[in-house]
């Protein structure tokens, strides 16, 4: 039977690799690929592929972008005395969406976790410091999620860039508690920037 080619398998694994996928929804996937049109495949990979030459990390902001800088670093319309510190480039894309925050970014792509091997150096968090060094910035906003991994990242955020001088702020606990920043409203969102409070 089909289903126990190696091909087969390969495919599932493959989109078992993505995040919330499970074996079932990884078959399911599998098989709708192969019911497609042989073109409609060759579109589905060659988007992946041409995305994933052509996106990479903004080199100020660790952001995704097709640019280098992104648009918002580039841009001269954004607040350049806040930074918006997120775990990850989804974070940072729900808190435009939310259209109230008009600063730069900074993405970290994760969060201190010691027994995973994660430390500030795989955070790249010297880049971070190195934005703050010639005065500009006069706000930190911490925007990690609310786990322990999150709040270990939050404080350690405040205690080296509140170091250097700069006003470090946590945003408002409108983000449940365990939950993302990228699985938020945009109302919750907008009011949790807005309610931020100084760590």
């Amino acid at each position: 039977m089909f289903t126990q080619s190696p091909y087969f398998e390969r495919l599932i694994e493959v989109f078992r690799n993505l995040p919330g996928v499970g074996r079932k929804s990884a078959e399911r996937y599998a098989l709708h690929l192969l019911s497609m049109a042989p073109e409609r495949v060759y579109d589905f990979s060659d988007a992946i592929r041409a995305a994933r030459e052509h996106i990479s990390w903004c080199p100020i902001c660790r952001n995704l972008t097709d640019t280098s800088p992104c648009a918002i670093c580039a841009s001269g319309r954004r607040d350049r005395a806040t930074i918006c510190v997120v775990e990850q480039p989804s974070g940072a894309m729900a808190i435009e969406k939310g259209g109230s925050y008009r600063g730069l970014y900074h993405v970290l792509h994760g969060v201190l976790d010691p027994l995973e091997g994660v430390g500030p150096e795989e955070l790249r968090l010297d880049l971070l410091l190195k934005r703050l060094e010639d005065g500009e910035v006069k706000e930190v906003i911490v925007a990690t999620n609310a786990t322990a991994e999150g709040e270990a990242t939050a404080l350690y955020l405040a205690r080296r860039v509140g170091a250097q001088g700069v006003k470090v702020s946590r945003i408002a606990h409108g983000v449940p508690m365990g939950g993302g920043v990228e699985y938020a409203d945009s109302v919750t969102l907008a009011r949790a920037l807005d309610g931020r409070s100084r760590l």
